[in-house]
């Protein structure tokens, strides 16, 4: 029973897509780990550079090292305290896709504020045990399997080859192997306590407290459920070194909903100083699943609670990451407005060519493989409607979020966004990046990733993760683009002449995160300010320069039908300007800061409303198209071949929403 189980994972596993029932998942650890404790904090420099109206930082808050298992399976043996370093300016050795280490060396092009290393909490204890030298269960047979000195009966009766073999050494028919973890798995729960604290002293080590304030390092994981091939991982992000004694896996917590309780029991909810969120990551391979309803069985009473503690915990999502963008996608179910023709970039699963199914109300399963449908709760756009639409149902609304891009690097390299480099998913060389036909993962259609950018009184724990929780935070596709929002009820028509927008922004309205106050008497239309600066770039490589600034309205009418409006606000959309695939060279009109102000045309008293900004750049090449001018004509794979990707792209910034709630108090 126990084999043919773990061939029913190994075959789910394999194949990429399951059905319910065949995920991986273990007992409890016993006993339960404890939760955070009171400690004094270690002491900090007060800030050299502190600014009142705030500044923008950027980061990545979503980085794989060696740690994971799936990074370290794929060739990956570079730390957090490497990855720290490489977000820092320093140079680290990364795979080539030729199976050795260090052969490459890696280096960002310019330093980020901040990064947190999110490694999977799933099998983090058995990838240390297999690969640390005399470890209790190194020389077991699932240690030998994991490090590919022997292959499992299952792996060659199924011609698995490479990290699909190797799995199978660390995966049992309750999500963890006997032999690699002791029969009570007390041998991986001491050893996942020592690598806990391993990530927990490269972090602590990578923090500078001095008074430069000169980067920022957050304790924090990744809890990886992938329910039948279907994404709904959390990176989890912790305000300061108080941390519980473990990170929660998906082997032991297989539930969303008792995360998000653990986390509390565990961390906020301990008068310990802990204090975490969990951000979910790239929906748009959920199959829906991402922003299902999933209290929706429980009393009233209880659904507002359960929806009210994922607001709490869940202020931001993840917009944009190597996996594609997660903005919004035309032609969605019950999505009225006309077509939004931004939508269609960086859509991993259209890349394909696969057809398009839609979930509607439903939802799917095997989105990482390429199957099952995708609803329109796969984008954020849409997501935030159904929060609306709950909580004219409940009257809370659980997906009241801001935005941030990260990575999801799986090579120790955060922030390494440069369209003139390669995604850093797993070591690749130049023909396995571009070959399509036949190709499993298919990295040509994957792109570097994006930045998370925050506003912030200065670059320290505190004062981003305050950002975090009032959602005053963007998205960027990779360039470091510095957007404002701000909404209010008399913000000046001249705001963007007057030289003072921030300080006029914060007096009179709400920045980007936040809920308009109620209207005062007189008070007729809501009125928004976009601002945005171009990203310099660096001397070797200029950034882009902007075309236009956007704002995004959308609500859910009377019928449950969900709307969309795209308003232009300032820049040309039609300014001309343009770029060659075949030298990547641009050419035409564009700013280096745009700002524009709008009032809501349609604006209705008693409808809620939500509002975002879009930033965009002038055309550039996409970073396939880059890779294929470099090599020669016989030399390029298939993914050069013309129309078979995107030679070119527009970058851009997104910022988190404005929210006008009919009705309601606005909250603290």
């Amino acid at each position: 029973m126990r084999r043919m189980g773990l061939m029913m994972v190994l075959v789910a596993l394999s194949l990429g897509c399951g059905r319910p029932g065949l995920e991986p998942t273990s007992a409890a650890w016993s006993p339960p780990p404890a939760a955070a404790t009171a400690a004094e904090l270690r002491p900090r420099e007060d800030c050299d550079h502190r600014v009142e109206e705030r500044q923008a930082l950027f980061g990545d808050l979503h980085i794989h090292t060696g740690v994971s298992m799936d990074a370290n399976s794929m060739g990956t043996r570079t730390t957090p305290t490497d990855a720290y370093r490489f977000a820092q300016g320093r140079p680290i050795p990364v795979p080539d896709g030729s199976g050795k280490v260090g052969v490459r060396w890696a280096r960002i092009d310019r330093p980020l504020d901040f990064a947190a290393v999110t490694d999977h909490a799933e099998w983090m204890a058995e990838v240390s045990l297999c690969t640390t030298l005399g470890s209790p269960t190194y020389d077991s047979d699932g240690c030998r399997i994991y490090r590919g000195e022997d292959q499992s009966w299952l792996a060659r009766l199924l011609g698995l080859k490479g990290f699909r073999a190797r799995i199978g050494g660390l995966i049992g028919l309750m999500g963890r192997r006997e032999d690699v973890c002791g029969a009570d798995d007390q041998i991986c729960r001491a050893q996942l306590s020592k690598v806990w604290r391993a990530n927990w002293e490269a972090a602590e080590e990578g923090y500078d407290r001095t008074a430069a304030c000169s980067f920022t390092t957050f304790h924090a994981w990744e809890y990886s459920h992938s329910p039948y091939s279907t994404k709904v991982h959390r990176n989890v992000i912790l305000r300061n070194e108080i941390t519980p004694e473990l990170p929660i896996s998906s082997l032991e917590t297989s539930r969303e909903i008792d995360l998000r309780h653990q986390l509390v029991d565990l961390c906020n909810d301990t008068d310990s100083g802990c204090e975490a969120i969990a951000i979910p990551h790239n929906p748009n391979l959920s199959n829906g699943q991402m922003f299902a309803i999933e209290y929706a069985d429980l009393p009233l009473e209880e659904q507002r609670k359960e929806a009210a503690l994922r607001a709490r915990l869940e202020p931001i999502v993840e917009m944009m990451q190597i996996k594609g963008e997660s903005e919004c996608r035309n032609g969605m179910y019950q999505v009225l407005g006309a077509p939004d023709e931004l939508c269609d970039f960086e859509k991993v699963r259209d890349l394909g060519g696969q057809a398009f199914e839609d979930c509607e109300e439903g939802a799917g399963w095997g989105a990482q493989a390429g199957q099952g449908c995708t609803s329109r709760n796969d984008f954020v756009r849409y997501a935030l409607l159904s929060g609306l639409s709950e909580r004219k149902k409940i009257g809370v609304n659980p997906y009241e979020f801001g935005f941030i891009g990260s990575t999801d690097n799986h090579m120790s390299t955060p922030g390494a966004v440069s369209e003139e480099g390669v995604p850093y998913k797993f070591g690749a060389n130049d023909q396995q990046l571009l070959t399509i036909q036949g190709a499993k993962r298919k990295p040509a259609f994957w792109n570097p990733g994006g930045l998370a950018g925050v506003w912030a009184e200065e670059n320290t724990r505190d004062a981003i993760f305050d950002a975090l929780i009032r959602r005053e935070t963007f998205a960027t596709s990779g360039p470091r683009i510095r957007p404002r929002f701000f909404g209010g009820w008399s913000l000046p028509q001249n705001i963007c002449e007057a030289g003072n927008l921030a300080q006029v922004g914060y007096a009179r309205g709400v920045p980007m995160g936040g809920q308009l106050p109620p209207p005062q008497s007189g008070d007729t239309t809501p009125g928004f300010v976009v601002s945005a600066v171009a990203d310099p770039g660096t001397p070797d490589h200029p950034g882009g320069l902007l075309q236009r600034l956007q704002i995004i309205k959308g609500w859910v009418d009377g019928q449950g039908a969900f709307h969309q409006e795209v308003h232009e606000v300032a820049g040309n959309p039609d300014n001309g300007a343009t770029v060659n695939p075949l030298t990547c060279e641009v050419d035409g009109a564009g700013a280096t800061s745009l700002c524009g102000v709008w009032k809501d045309p349609n604006f209705k008293p008693a409808q809620d409303a939500v509002y975002y900004a879009r930033v965009v750049e002038n055309p550039s090449c996409r970073w396939s198209q880059r890779l294929c001018l470099s090599l020669a004509s016989d030399e390029r794979p298939d993914g050069c071949d013309e129309g078979q990707l995107p030679q070119t792209i527009q970058e851009r910034a997104w910022t988190s929403p404005v929210w006008y709630l009919a009705d309601s108090e606005v909250r603290s």
